[in-house]
């Protein structure tokens, strides 16, 4: 078993995938394109966002129209979160983790923190990283210095998450990953990656859990 854990939060620990999805339907529609229902979006979501979006909209955006989408984004987002949950389970199996635990987030770290505390999550957590500088790219660095900060090796820990990002960052450190199919990620997308995917966050844990 990997000595440490590091979760991804949206999508795993917090159960906002229908907020992402709405508020991606709201931006997307209101720059003139489709309506963006939660299965469209679960299967088609990829990084970087600003190519999601122009395939959306049916056309390349330009890094200053992307700016003001993702900022439309996140006020709608905003809005939505207060009525937020964690994902069925979470607070079983962070519970249930043996090892050190830390959380990874390509949210805002200034807004991160405070809400994983209003869930009573922070004491599971030895470090809680979210976004410190505007980015939308791949989770990868953000990793590296995570683990760097902790002073653990990739191969020393196993990262839960919802997404092919997820597997890809965890890959370039040498860590294990488990992939969680009811987050942002359609589970077929999931499968080929190669990576083990649980249905559930206690079967996530309990794969995470095996040498």
């Amino acid at each position: 078993m990997a000595a440490h854990l590091v979760w991804d939060w949206n999508g795993t620990l917090l159960d906002d995938f229908a907020l992402v999805a709405a508020a991606t339907s709201t931006v997307i529609t209101g720059a003139g394109g489709l309506d963006v229902d939660p299965d469209t979006h679960r299967a088609r979501f990829r990084r970087p966002i600003i190519e999601y979006y122009g395939e959306l909209l049916g056309r390349p955006l330009t890094p200053e129209e992307f700016v003001k989408l993702d900022e439309q984004f996140h006020s709608d987002y905003r809005v939505r979160l207060p009525g937020c949950q964690l994902s069925l389970g979470a607070s079983e199996a962070l519970s249930s983790w043996r090892g050190t635990q830390s959380l990874l987030s390509m949210w805002h770290h200034r807004e991160l923190v405070p809400l994983v505390d209003t869930f009573g999550l922070t004491p599971h957590f030895a470090r809680v990283d979210g976004l410190r500088r505007p980015s939308e790219d791949s989770k990868r660095p953000f990793l590296v210095a995570h683990l760097e900060a902790l002073s653990i090796d990739g191969p020393d820990c196993v990262l839960i998450g919802d997404s092919v990002d997820d597997a890809l960052a965890a890959a370039a450190v040498g860590a294990r990953c488990v992939l969680y199919s009811k987050g942002f990620t359609a589970r077929s997308a999931l499968e080929a990656v190669g990576v083990p995917v649980a249905d559930s966050l206690a079967d996530a844990i309990a794969i995470a859990s095996t040498d």
